[in-house]
């Protein structure tokens, strides 16, 4: 399983979602290390699926709501900087 953070340069909230997402990973039994991607450009936010910042790709997918809206932008989950550990092992488990 690869986990992926994507953001872009001055997001405050990155590495908060990398943390969340690798005591996710911990959580589902699982030792992967969480992977970063910088996103520089509107095209290359198009090609990674990058719906603002920060973005947690599970295999690729963004399994969180508010998927598929591609924005150069902030981004929030459910009025925090980023998914709970709980949305992101439940996403896990999908």
């Amino acid at each position: 399983m690869t986990v992926t953070v994507l953001y872009f340069d001055g997001c405050p909230n990155f590495e908060l979602a990398r943390d969340r997402a690798s005591s996710a990973l911990r959580v589902a039994g699982s030792t992967e290390a969480v992977g970063l991607q910088r996103i520089e450009s509107f095209e290359e936010a198009e090609l990674a699926g990058f719906a603002g910042s920060p973005t947690i790709l599970i295999d690729g997918e963004d399994r969180s709501p508010g998927a598929g809206e591609i924005a150069m932008a902030c981004r929030l989950y459910d009025g925090d900087h980023a998914p709970s550990v709980d949305s992101i092992v439940e996403a896990l488990r999908r």
